[in-house]
């Protein structure tokens, strides 16, 4: 009669097996040989690939040496019918092997970031279905969440009444931006960005790429439908989860914990040309009341206008006082003109 051990040892012996060929074999029921294999896989002796018909196993030992045998990609469609994220992700961990070995901060920023992203899809996108690839090669973990719906961008724009697709990506990248107030914090794609070394959102021909060094939008004839989200980390980051929240917490002795810091990219206000309007400024400072520090990224910004830091650095300072506005890459430009409208706005205030 066949046991545990005698599965553990053919399997560390052969590689793959099937519950087909020992049935064959020892002339044992399957049903039998799913109840052992099943304890094997909770003691983490066996691992199970593939599902149903095509299902096989090999031995944890096996694996060690030959990591080929894990597939490295995951692929599978579902219906956005009561669909919930963390059944997904359930199923994905119990089919896709190699998340198990992923290093522990790597797997969390994978949990947050995918249930993060599958659950806009499943909330915002009303797609019919729901697409996810997952793959795991040369020490990069890619995933890719992709739907038929309204669109990332398009949705905002409709929701908040702005004016084209390119005002929904600026409000994205502030935080807090959601199409769903009284269910959604709108933090999921600014955190999930954050998280990653490449984040990219494609939509009705807008793509928007994030990387930790730069942010890129483009508008391109080649038209996708819906929604498709891209996130790539590298597995071998020291990036933990914690970090990416702590960055754009309020960590000073009077706050909350809350999400209350937020970083613009001024160079994303403009399609060309230099910051130079009031328009222009107010575009930036819209719904930034909401937060409590606001870094201004002045990065391949060669110069900016009078009217334009007198709107930030005295209209909206003076009506949210309490709001810190921090600067950084600032050309020498760009500074002479922050410093100047800063010091007439002190002169003004103290003039009163």
């Amino acid at each position: 009669m066949i046991n545990k051990a005698k599965i553990l040892e053919i399997a560390n012996k052969k590689g793959k097996i099937t519950t087909k060929e020992l049935s064959l074999k020892f002339g044992v029921s399957r049903q039998y040989l799913h109840q052992l294999l099943s304890e094997l896989i909770g003691d983490k002796k066996i691992i199970k690939i593939g599902e149903t018909r095509t299902a096989f196993y090999v031995s944890s030992l096996y694996a060690q040496t030959h990591p080929e045998v894990i597939p490295s990609i995951f692929c599978k469609k579902y219906k956005n019918v009561t669909l919930e994220e963390h059944n997904v992700l359930m199923d994905i961990e119990k089919s896709f092997f190699a998340l198990t070995d992923l290093p522990e901060n790597i797997h969390s920023i994978f949990t947050f970031a995918f249930s993060e992203m599958f659950n806009n899809a499943i909330e915002h996108s009303r797609s019919k279905r729901i697409g996810v690839e997952i793959t795991l090669r040369n020490k990069k973990l890619t995933f890719v969440v992709e739907d038929s719906g309204i669109g990332v961008f398009r949705n905002i724009m409709k929701k908040k009444k702005l004016d084209s697709e390119i005002q929904a990506i600026q409000d994205l990248l502030k935080g807090k931006t959601t199409t769903m107030p009284k269910s959604h914090s709108g933090e999921g794609i600014f955190f999930t960005s954050k998280s990653a070394d490449k984040f990219i959102l494609d939509s009705f021909g807008y793509y928007l790429t994030i990387s930790k060094n730069d942010i890129h939008i483009k508008h391109i004839p080649t038209i996708k439908r819906g929604t498709r989200v891209i996130f790539e980390i590298d597995t071998t980051s020291k990036l933990h989860l914690n970090d990416v929240f702590k960055k754009y917490t309020n960590l000073e002795d009077d706050g909350n914990y809350g999400f209350d810091k937020t970083e613009i990219r001024v160079k994303l206000y403009t399609m060309g040309g230099v910051h130079i309007s009031r328009s222009q400024a107010r575009r930036i400072l819209s719904g930034l009341e909401k937060f409590k520090i606001i870094l201004l990224d002045f990065d391949k910004v060669p110069i900016v206008g009078q009217a334009f830091v007198d709107e930030i650095y005295r209209v909206f300072q003076n009506m949210h006082p309490s709001i810190v506005i921090q600067e950084e890459n600032m050309s020498e430009g760009v500074r002479f003109m922050v410093v100047r409208a800063k010091n007439e706005a002190n002169k003004k205030k103290k003039s009163r």
